[in-house]
């Protein structure tokens, strides 16, 4: 099967084993897998000698599964998400708990987004904002964008903070009342919507390695508020501002408990209810109904759909204009068989 691959810093579509159906897996044939700019662009540039395959978010459909995944109809499509099951390949082996079913109704384009999904949820789970609480969000690429719009519709107020002024107008565009493109707007509309006591909570998306980005979030905060990493900041700050508001600076790790847990991921093993309500998997159904019911926008935010022999030019775009980019998603072709022996043949004969 073709998958796309990262080695020495160059993207190429290439030829590798399809995945065996396994007991407690299915296999998914992939409709459409999004990029995620800040991840994947930090694993190219790496420049690896040997190849690794780049991903972690698609959507596809059910061809076959595995003893023990007969409740999954064949047919039915889900979205996926976390690898190094979910990757940019035409065949997915996806366990229980790293898929969720999409409706009908809902654009298999943005059901590719759930592994951005799940991590925009999380975050906003992280911060643990209560409903009229304010939010300031700094960085508006296609990560802030979901969570800016995520926390709208848990009843925050949102301030959205991005030097380049079209990401703003989107985000405007999608429903975010308060856009900021200097730091001096930012401080005006905590201002008027705070009285001056700051943000309840500070969310980084942007990336930054000369440091700066958390001591702004301190200067914004509130006494005992939040500042939270989501993106790939350099953790540089000042104690003495820290400490003089007592606040928090705390890290979001992907999408939620159980991401890395192989007992959770691999063998199927849910965390119980009660006592861990929101997983990675209840997460990434969480953003799937979010879209479904019309309560965040993510068609928008979708730049630009590159089939995937194109895949060189979209991470080329993302590395030399990044500003026109917010989101991008490959296309593969799909063959509608309902059963995936060939692929399984297939790699038995790779191997």
């Amino acid at each position: 099967m073709k998958a796309v691959l990262s080695q020495n810093g160059e993207i190429n579509v290439a030829e590798i084993p399809a995945p065996v159906l396994e007991d407690g897996f299915v296999l998914v044939e992939t409709e459409y897998s999004a990029i995620s700019p800040g991840t994947e662009m930090m694993m190219n540039g790496a420049h690896r000698p040997k190849p690794i395959v780049l991903g972690y978010s698609a959507v596809g459909i059910i061809r076959s599964r595995g003893q023990g995944m007969e409740h999954w109809p064949i047919g039915q499509r889900v979205a996926c998400y976390g690898g190094p099951y979910a990757k940019h390949a035409e065949w997915l082996l996806m366990p229980q708990h790293l898929m969720v079913p999409v409706p009908e109704h809902v654009s298999p384009v943005e059901a590719s987004t759930v592994g951005l999904g799940a991590i925009a949820v999380h975050a906003v789970r992280q911060a643990d904002l209560q409903f009229g609480e304010t939010l300031v969000l700094i960085g508006a690429g296609i990560l802030g964008q979901l969570i800016a719009q995520i926390a709208r519709a848990a009843g925050c107020r949102v301030i959205v903070y991005d030097l380049l002024e079209a990401r703003c107008s989107i985000a405007e565009s999608l429903g975010i009342r308060h856009i900021a493109v200097s730091p001096e707007q930012v401080s005006s509309h905590l201002e008027q919507l705070t009285a001056g006591m700051g943000a309840d909570a500070v969310m980084i998306c942007a990336g930054g390695k000369s440091g700066g980005l958390v001591d702004q979030a301190l200067e914004w905060v509130r006494n005992q508020g939040k500042v939270l990493l989501v993106g790939d900041v350099k953790a540089d700050f000042s104690r003495e501002l820290m400490f003089g508001k007592e606040a928090q600076v705390l890290i979001s790790r992907a999408g939620g408990p159980g991401r890395y847990d192989p007992v959770y991921e691999k063998q199927g093993i849910d965390y119980p209810y009660g006592y861990v309500r929101w997983t990675e998997g209840r997460n990434m159904a969480e953003y799937i109904r979010l879209i479904a019911e019309g309560d965040i926008q993510v068609g928008p935010l979708i730049s630009k759909v590159f089939p995937l022999e194109r895949s060189a030019d979209a991470f080329l775009q993302y590395a030399q204009s990044p500003a026109e980019l917010l989101g991008a998603v490959l296309a593969y072709p799909v063959t509608g068989v309902q059963e995936a022996e060939p692929a399984a043949a297939q790699a038995r004969e790779g191997q």
